[in-house]
């Protein structure tokens, strides 16, 4: 897609949320049927205690990241990136990886390692709130050593505090947020303003995508029959589930897709779907509209977890603390165009790119952050069949 350039030149290319190519909403079914059980399996779990790896962080100035694509700004022109500046400032060699799909399809590459207390060869992931919690509840990751993250207790934004599942982070780290909602394309349709008018307006009908990941497009079609995405029972579920079987039954929703949605909006292939925000902010069309549906937008963050058998836990607590300063923080917002998670970046966005400021994309307001909400942690036996059951319309 096109996109604006960063700091000193370059493209943002893909989202950092782009699902496998090629495999479509089928495959994400299939692995996460596959796939998900196996959380539930009682010799899988670890003690993190007992499942570490000396730390080889002082003698060998290396550190191995995996994280989503298109997720980090770039050398480019003369522009040097902060991941060049952390490792000329620290010596320490990276190794990114960009090999987070899909944190369904990541799973699956790590599970067996994870689960059987083998090394995978990582020092650190990038994985979304539902799935880092899950790793943290399997006793797969490493807790942060907090005298070596000062910069994450002292800047961490007051939004992403006091999540249920790390109440004091002491496992993970966010990298970015976004919000889930609502795209059209202006130069095709008027305002789309709600979930119930983008699953029965006339006008949208077989021109409307949804997501393949199950807490966005479920969380926005809970909050639009009124209920707390964060709190809702397995009648609402039900529901929730049967209006949008129907609309798809009756050809209002195209596909479900990754990332990919944003081409297809701007060709004009869809009319309107469920989006994510930095996608569509980024995407360079002033023809693309997001904006947070009238009853409520889903919020997400994406967290920097270590791994059990991590050889530089120390070099990946570096890193997290690196880009915990608010200067370093905002450059990597203005490459991403997502929610920065470190308070003072604003501050210090005023002199990377002034008309980011008042983004609230990168800088959303209070009033903003009102109209957000979680989707809430599912027990094992309601992933399964919530999964399952999502899976059936999606890849249907």
């Amino acid at each position: 897609m096109a996109n604006p350039s960063p700091p000193g030149g370059g493209s943002r290319g893909v989202s950092r949320r782009t699902l496998l190519k090629g495999g479509g909403a089928a495959a994400f079914g299939l692995a996460s049927i596959g796939v998900l059980p196996l959380f539930g399996t009682p010799d899988r779990k670890q003690d993190p205690l007992s499942c570490q790896a000396t730390d080889e962080s002082e003698r060998d100035l290396r550190l191995v990241v995996s994280n989503w694509p298109e997720y980090i700004d770039e050398d480019d022109d003369g522009y040097v990136s902060t991941l060049t500046e952390f490792a000329q400032t620290t010596g320490i060699d990276v190794t990114y990886v960009a090999d987070v799909n899909d944190n369904v399809e990541f799973f699956a590459k790590v599970v067996n390692q994870l689960g059987a207390c083998q090394t995978t060869k990582r020092d650190m992931f990038v994985l979304t709130d539902w799935m880092a919690a899950r790793m943290i509840q399997m006793g797969w990751i490493q807790k942060l050593d907090k005298s070596k993250v000062p910069n994450l207790d002292a800047n961490l934004i007051s939004s992403l505090r006091g999540v249920g599942w790390d109440p004091d982070r002491d496992y993970s780290a966010p990298w970015q947020s976004g919000f889930t909602g609502i795209a059209y394309n202006k130069s095709l349709v008027g305002e789309v303003r709600t979930m119930d008018e983008l699953l029965t307006r006339d006008d949208l009908r077989g021109k409307v995508t949804m997501l393949t990941e199950m807490r966005d497009t479920m969380g926005l079609m809970l909050l639009s029959a009124g209920k707390d995405p964060a709190d809702f029972t397995s009648d609402d579920w039900a529901s929730a589930m049967d209006k949008l079987r129907a609309a798809r039954s009756r050809g209002q929703i195209r596909a479900f897709t990754g990332n990919e949605y944003v081409n297809d909006l701007a060709a004009g292939n869809i009319a309107a779907c469920v989006a994510w925000s930095g996608d569509v902010a980024a995407a360079g069309d002033d023809n693309l509209v997001f904006l947070p549906p009238e009853e409520g937008m889903m919020v997400w963050a994406d967290n920097m977890i270590v791994p059990n058998l991590a050889t530089h836990q120390a070099n990946a607590e570096k890193w997290i603390d690196y880009y915990y300063e608010p200067e370093i923080a905002a450059r990597l917002a203005a490459y991403v165009w997502y929610v920065c998670p470190v308070q003072g970046a604003r501050e210090a966005m005023e002199e990377i790119d002034p008309e980011l400021v008042d983004n609230p994309l990168i800088f959303p307001t209070e009033d903003y952050l009102a109209s957000t909400h979680s989707f809430m942690a599912l027990e094992e036996y309601q992933m399964r069949e919530y999964e399952g059951e999502f899976a059936d319309v999606s890849g249907g």
